[in-house]
Order: structure tokens, then sequence, then C-alpha cells
């Protein structure tokens, strides 16, 4: 909790037992990266091994009797072991206070952490609390909390309990219960084995011992001889499909049953991003339908809300779906037949209350407005028109779809005769927004986005898990289909337009070039000195050079874009959302003279020596 001490507000662990405070302990080190910004609010508890008087706040004191309690960095010695804190980051940081609290003999240690899901971070995870036992012993009680933190965020739980480097029990990480409990049996005296074989702190190392707050307490009697203690088990780890199924669904949840509205609405295009969603929401369905089915009283009084039917108990996700996910395939005259009737495939297998509509008449109202005015009317470049009228007439028909989806989730339910409105959901993937490869309020435009965060290489996997766990047979020939955007005309009936083409490099080459961008930090130059090497059995240095420009002239160009992008789910460690993971400025000079012409110059050398290829 927030606590102000001195004037001064810090990240504090309260530790209390039987109505009495035992310690407050404040933060040391602080979480400033990625989607954290602990800075911001919090200030970080330097005074190593120092202990101040806390004076509570008077409506406390009468509740607790305490005038007074310990403040700082100092550790609890109960009548038969010393337990010690960590908070969240400090177990990520190269400096983790558990390492000198472990040689001062401290034998447990707890962990309440507000850790954030990304896709295969959870092993990270593991090692951590693993190696933190590994090198000291003793025990790592790692809590996390769980559920959407009101933002882009999903925690993911994953509670832990280790011991000298075992992990002797496992939460879930992905369940719709507010609270799990995760509880082991262990021998303290298998923790003063291990440091007895390991550990010699006083011949080794110099450091100074931590404060003891003395608690009348034991958590151990003399009877815990003839408990059996628990065992090490393997960590079963989710594979990214899994996590992607489960992760936002879990996320998608929370937001619905907080947000007091009465379901989704999902313009389904019968492509693989708006499928995903689709699949998401309906393995959402599946989570709910679970949890009643195991007596969680919590979830089924929320789902009672969410449909405003106090008797209604889901039990089959298809149905569950109709109750509560609308989606809806807007054709234009440049739609093929294809994609209509695979979202209507899809829509059928999900159980989704599924519309078919026009948009043409709307597009034409809107371009006749524009030719009165004007004089003039604009003509796709297959009409021989040019690249801004082809461009143009594109974005009115994304931007159409917009509209309509909010239309539709504001009055589909009042035109039912039903209560409360519809979250609308976006679709676009994260390399898509790296490149800006969307319409700036188009469909990608939305309430949320559940698959914001991911690629679209996983959501292919995705995808094709999804048919094998929960038998969505459509998703076949999604997948067979080349992704397209479908804004440009026809040819012989045939899409000509695809999303590959447009933006000049595949998904997987985006892939790769994101993680580069952000994990990386590598900017043009630096990016093709790594991707000539990566790339060099597919690609010549000019090829590379020309992917490397092509790149950051369209990330550049389009990096506006990310300041409304839709918030997204927080999925990948290269995420490029600008509100608060990756924050970049959105006006760039395009032509990168300096660093496009150190690429030009490299690939010279490199011609006229043939450096690439010996």
């Amino acid at each position: 909790m927030p606590i102000m001490h001195h004037n001064v507000r810090y990240n504090c662990r309260v530790i209390f037992l039987n109505g009495k405070i035992l310690l407050i302990r404040p933060k040391m080190l602080l979480a400033n990266y990625g989607n954290n910004r602990e800075f911001r609010w919090f200030s970080p508890w330097n005074k190593l091994r120092h202990v101040e008087e806390y004076f509570l706040p008077r409506m406390i004191q009468d509740m607790t009797g305490q005038d007074t309690v310990p403040f700082g960095d100092c550790v609890l010695s109960t009548k038969d072991t010393c337990i010690g804190s960590e908070i969240c980051a400090e177990l990520w940081n190269p400096r983790s206070p558990h390492v000198d609290m472990g040689l001062d003999g401290v034998e447990i240690f707890t962990n309440s952490s507000a850790s954030y899901h990304e896709l295969r971070k959870a092993d990270h995870r593991v090692n951590l609390v693993k190696s933190a036992t590994t090198k000291s012993g003793g025990i790592y009680m790692f809590a996390n909390q769980k559920g959407c933190d009101g933002d882009r965020l999903y925690y993911d739980g994953c509670a832990t309990v280790a011991i000298n480097g075992d992990i002797v029990a496992q939460g879930r990480q992905f369940s719709l219960d507010d609270v799990e409990v995760v509880t082991a049996i262990l021998d303290l005296e298998d923790v003063r084995s291990y440091r007895g074989e390991h550990c010699h702190p006083h011949v080794e190392y110099e450091h100074k011992p931590c404060h003891r707050v003395k608690v009348d307490f034991s958590l151990s009697d003399c009877e815990d001889v003839y408990l059996p203690t628990h065992q090490p088990i393997e960590w079963q780890f989710h594979t990214p499909e899994e996590e992607i199924s489960l992760g936002p669904a879990c996320w998608l949840w929370d937001y619905l049953r907080r947000s007091g509205q009465a379901g989704f609405l999902l313009p389904l295009s019968g492509g693989v991003d708006s499928s995903s969603t689709a699949c998401i929401v309906y393995s959402m369905c599946v989570l709910v339908c679970q949890a009643v089915r195991d007596g969680n009283t919590q979830v089924l009084e929320d789902v009672q809300r969410v449909v405003n039917d106090v008797s209604y108990t889901p039990r089959d996700p298809r149905e569950l779906c109709g109750r509560i996910f609308t989606t809806c395939y807007m054709a234009s005259e440049n739609s093929s037949e294809g994609t209509r009737n695979r979202a209507k495939e899809l829509a059928s297998q999900v159980g989704s209350s599924h519309m078919n509509l026009n948009i043409d008449m709307a597009v034409k109202g809107m371009l006749g407005i524009f030719s009165m005015v004007t004089g003039k009317c604009p003509q796709f470049r297959a009409n021989g028109g040019s690249t801004r009228e082809n461009l143009a007439l594109q974005n009115v028909q994304a931007r159409i779809r917009m509209i309509l989806a909010y239309l539709f989730a504001q009055l589909s339910q009042w035109a039912e005769g039903k209560p409360g409105g519809l979250l609308v959901l976006g679709s676009a993937n994260v390399d898509e927004s790296l490149t800006g490869y969307f319409t700036k309020y188009d469909c990608s435009s939305a309430d949320i986005n559940p698959i914001g965060g991911i690629s679209k290489t996983d959501l292919k996997s995705f995808l094709q898990y999804c048919v094998e766990q929960f038998q969505l047979t459509a998703l076949k020939s999604i997948m067979a289909a080349p992704p397209t955007a479908e804004l440009e005309p026809l040819t012989d009936g045939q899409v000509s337009q695809t999303d590959e083409s447009d933006m000049g490099m595949t998904y997987s080459e985006l892939s790769v070039i994101g993680r580069l961008r952000k994990i990386s930090k590598c900017g043009p130059y630096s990016m093709f000195c790594k991707l000539i090497h990566t790339w060099r059995e597919a690609l010549s240095p000019l090829q590379v050079a020309a992917k490397v420009k092509h790149f950051f002239q369209m990330y550049s160009v389009n990096r506006h874009k990310m300041t409304t992008v839709t918030p997204s789910y927080h999925a990948e460690s290269y995420g490029c959302d600008d509100n608060r993971f990756d924050l970049r400025p959105f006006l760039y000079n395009t032509r990168w003279s300096w660093q496009f012409r150190a690429i030009d110059n490299q690939v010279s050398k490199m011609e006229v020596g043939n450096d690439y290829h010996d």
C-alpha cells in the first residue's frame, strides 16, 4: 500500500498478525521499465539496513492500540525461524535483497508481486524463484496478483513455493478465481542442512546484519514432525498457443464484468486477425462455463448481471456466446464471397449472434458529398486513379465500418428490447501496428483489442490450436486464405490485394524487425548490421538494406497512429503501445538521411570487398 513517511510516498508491504502491525517494509528497488513507472508515484527506500519509527494515523491507533511501528529494511524473527520480504521487482534486480538476507540467516522469503503476463515469460519468473533459493538455500513464497489491472495488463498469478532450488507448489497461471491459496509443508531443517553445506557468509562475505523485529509467535510446533513434507515438482508451462487462448480471455472477462456492459461486438471479416479475436471470446465463454461448473459463485453472479437474468446458469459456451457476443460482416463491392462465407461459418461454430450488412450505400453517400463540393470523383488505382485517390477510397470504407460498428454496439441491444450496450472489439495485430498498416479510425479503433500485442505468426499458430482444442473447423479455410484488407476492386471476382504485398515484407520478417527495434534498441544502421548476418542465406546486403529502409519509412510515417491506437492486451516484449510501454516520438524525420547514407556506404564497401559472402 502507498504510505507517506516524513512526507515522502513509499510503496510498502504492511505485515500484521492477530490485529497488530509488526512491520512496514518500504520497497527499495523500484521498477521503472517496460510497463512500470513506479518513479512517477513513489520514492525508493535507500537506507539499507536502517529502521525508523512510523507514527500510525489516529484511526489505525484506535484499532490496533499501537502508537508507532518499525518502518524500514528489517526482518521478522519468530520463535522458530526468520522471515524476510521482497517486493515484486526486487526479485528481478541484480542486487536482490534476498541475497544478503539469506547470508544473514533469513530462512523464509516472501514476495508480494504485481508481475504481468507476457508470452513466454513464465519460465523466466520461475527460474528467478528457483535461483533465489539455489544459491544460498531457503524457502521462497512468491505471490502474484490476478486479473486486469484496469488498463492493458493482465496479472497472471503463478503463485509459487520453492525450497533450496526446487519448486514444491504451483498455482494456476490463468483462472477466473479472484483468490487462490497455495500451500506447502516444508521442513526448516532442510534449509539449515543445505546452508551448512553451501554457505559460509562470515568467512566469504562482508555484510551488515539485518535489523530483527521479534515476534512472539511460532510457525511450527512439536507435532509437526509427523507431517509429510511436499516433494519437488516439475513446473507445468503453457504453450504460447495456450497462453493466447487463456490470458486475453481472462482479461476480457475481467474487463466485461467490471465495465457494466452487456457483451461484445466484433466486426468479423473472415481473416486471421478478427477470427483470432472471435476465438478468444469463445475461449472466455469456455472458461466462464467451467468456472460455474466448478462452483465459482462470483462468476455466476457476474454472468447473471451481464446477461440481465438472475435465473440464468451458463452451461454451453456456444449458448453463452449467443447471449453476449455479436459479430458483424460488413461487405462492400470489394468483398469476396469467400470471406463472407468464412465469417458466417465461424460465427455459426462459436455461436455468436451474426449479422451481414452492406456498406456500399454509405460509401457512395460520403463520396457523393465530396464530389458535390469539389466537382471531382476519385478513382481506384485499378481504374486509373492516383495513389492518393486509391488510399482515400480505401480509408472511406474502413472508417464507415468503424462508425457502423459503434452504432450497432450502442443500439442492437435496444433494438431487441434489452438493456445495456456492447463493447466494440478491435483486431489489429502488433506487426500491423508497428508499420501502421491500418487506417486511423477504422475497425482497428475499438474499445479494447485482445490481440493488439500478439504477432501474426503466433496468431496463426493459435488458430491451429483452436481447430484442435475447440473443434472450430471453419478456421482451416481462414488460415489457408492469403491475408487481405479487401479494400481495392476485385479482379474477375477474386482478391487481388494482399497484406504482405502492401507492406512490402512478410509477417515473419516484421516479427524479427520488431524485436530488433524494441528489445535490441536498434535504429536503421544497427538493424541493418544485424540483419545482414541473420538473413544472409536468403537476402543480399542490398536487399536487406531495402527492407530496413522500407520498414523505417513506414514506421516513421505512421507512428502518429500509435497515439490513438485502441488499448490492447499487452502480450509481446516488442509491443509498440505509445501510451505506456513504448514511449517514443510520433513525429520523425522520415528521410533518415544520416542513417540511410551509412547503410548505403556499408553496402558499397561490402559489394566491393565481397565481405558478405566471405
